[in-house]
């Protein structure tokens, strides 16, 4: 939706916070806007407009002296507005408003009324208060400077090179200076051991579909990224019934690939054809995605390889959709770390560490998926919304009894019991070829080109002597292939503070011997392999 900045503590330099927060127009091309507040505190806003289109500019102001900047949609907002919040006067019809009114109404107390995604701060006098949304959908730094300054920033970049330290904003957490971190968001199944809920395949069925109707919300055209996965596939066949169902509008999809023989884009193909959907089908060559990981890896603002490498392909793919007039798309991440669909998962040791592992990878997606959902699209300033992450799925599907998710419990099939909720052949929602088709990473589906020969040019880069002082060049998060090395020097060069390089993780199958994080690399998709070449 856009890109925020704010700076709290008095001598800021007005000039200096313009500069900063046009480092972070990719994300907000539709208007620009600053707000100082009486004490001398600033908010500074870059916007994509999505909802409320003529007078949702902000920063906006409360009902008396507090102001508020938001990235993101919160999806409940006309619930708010007409309970809990109707005797408020509200200057917009945008769904930020809400939330500088939860404030006036409940003090800090209220990140947890919002049904949403989201990264904000609210100024009042000298009081503050910032949030992010409970996985990290949308991204925050925070930082101190020399002068005991606070900042709050989407991106990384915005602050870096003015704060003494910084970091990543903690996902379901609010800050303010009374109480310092807060963790609002508690939900139950982070309990590995309350995973007790029995199977139910059309609550599934019913609390997806529900997750993806509030997603449509919108006053600007919606698309859908479809790889051809059973992810956005399955997003995909859902958005499309309930957009018939509503006006009998046709639903943009759109698939990216080195060519029209690549894995997803045929399956994309399949699927569009399917559905009925307007498809478009994108091409990059493997010399324009090595041309642009400079650039890419500025805008991610992250070293990982499987970022890198995935976020290449999306990274074209969110510019031709921008360049078709579409602001929104909804895409697929969570569902592999809700419901163990890595191919690594059946190598789990135990039931336990089968749940637990899914639990960790959803908690730790603010720093993988989510990341790269974000900055790659938002680079181009197009919004990515992610159903599988809904609140009330979460808490549904994680307490399902992970004996039912085990790919080991269904001969090694990943994510079954998904692929069952919706396998209605009295009016199936995908053809069954995609329906169960193999999980492929999406650096991989695009062609498995990419990644060799991505590798193979990393490598050329870097000399065996450079390699030898990755420990001394990197002390942290030591680059342990020449690939990574390669990204990390880009990183580096951007982003040289400290503080910068333990902002990221680094995304590594477990369970498996080759650590290389593709999919391609575990044993399974090679047994795929050797099967399909034996029919």
């Amino acid at each position: 939706m856009c890109g925020i900045l704010a700076v709290i503590g008095k001598g800021t330099d007005e000039t200096l916070v313009k500069q900063l927060s046009k480092r972070m127009s990719h994300r907000g091309p539709d208007e620009s806007d600053l707000h100082v507040t009486e004490k001398g505190h600033f908010l500074s806003h870059e916007r994509l407009s999505i909802v409320d289109l003529h007078t949702g500019k902000q920063p906006i102001q409360g009902t008396s002296s507090a102001w508020m900047v938001h990235n993101g949609e919160i999806y409940n907002h006309q619930k708010l507005r007409e309970t809990i919040l109707r005797h408020h006067t509200f200057r917009t019809t945008s769904d930020s408003e809400v939330i500088v009114h939860l404030y006036e109404e409940f003090g800090y107390d209220f990140c947890d009324m919002l049904d949403g995604i989201f990264a904000f701060v609210v100024i009042d006098g000298d009081d503050f208060i910032a949030g992010r949304d409970p996985l990290g959908v949308k991204p925050l730094y925070y930082g101190k400077d020399s002068q005991g300054r606070l900042y709050f920033a989407s991106e990384m970049k915005a602050i870096a090179d003015q704060c003494e330290d910084f970091e990543a904003f903690p996902p379901g957490h609010y800050y303010t200076s009374k109480t310092g971190l807060v963790k609002y968001y508690q939900p139950k199944w982070e309990d590995e051991t309350l995973a007790v809920e029995k199977l139910d395949l059309k609550a599934i069925r019913e609390t997806l579909t529900e997750a993806v109707r509030k997603r449509l919300m919108s006053d600007v055209p919606i698309g859908v990224l479809l790889s051809g996965g059973l992810d956005s596939s399955l997003t995909s066949s859902i958005a499309s019934r309930l957009l018939k169902e509503v006006d009998g509008q046709k639903l943009h999809s759109f698939s990216i690939g080195l060519d029209k023989d690549a894995p997803d884009a045929i399956a994309a193909r399949e699927v569009a054809g399917f559905l009925g959907t307007e498809h478009h089908e994108i091409h990059f060559t493997i010399e324009e995605g090595i041309e642009i990981l400079d650039k890419l890896i500025w805008h991610l603002e992250t070293y990982d390889v499987t970022s890198v490498r995935a976020s290449t392909p999306m990274y074209f793919l969110s510019k031709a959709i921008t360049d078709m007039g579409i602001k929104v798309v909804l895409s697929g991440e969570g569902s592999d770390e809700i419901f163990g669909g890595y191919l690594y998962f059946r190598n789990a040791p135990s039931v336990a560490d089968f749940q637990k592992e899914t639990i960790e990878r959803v908690q730790r997606l603010s720093t993988a998926d989510l990341l790269r959902a974000d900055k790659s699209t938002m680079a181009h300033g197009l919004e990515a919304r992610v159903p599988f992450l809904d609140k009330a799925f979460l808490e549904l599907a994680i307490k399902i009894q992970p004996e039912e998710k085990m790919p080991k419990t269904y001969d090694g099939i990943e994510k079954y019991i998904l692929r069952k909720a919706f396998d209605t052949p009295e009016q199936p929602y995908l053809p069954e070829s995609v329906l169960w088709r193999q999980k492929e990473q999406f650096s991989d589906g695009v062609g498995y080109n990419w990644i060799d020969t991505l590798v193979e040019y990393c490598a050329s880069q870097v000399s065996d002597e450079d390699f030898a002082k990755a420990g001394e060049l990197f002390p942290y998060n030591t680059p342990a292939t020449k690939e990574a090395f390669f990204y990390r020097t880009i990183f580096h060069k951007h982003f040289p503070q400290e503080g910068a390089a333990k902002t990221v993780r680094k995304w590594i199958p477990k369970w498996q011997s080759n650590q290389d994080p593709s999919g391609r690399a575990n044993a399974a998709h090679v047994k795929s392999d050797l099967a399909v070449a034996l029919k």
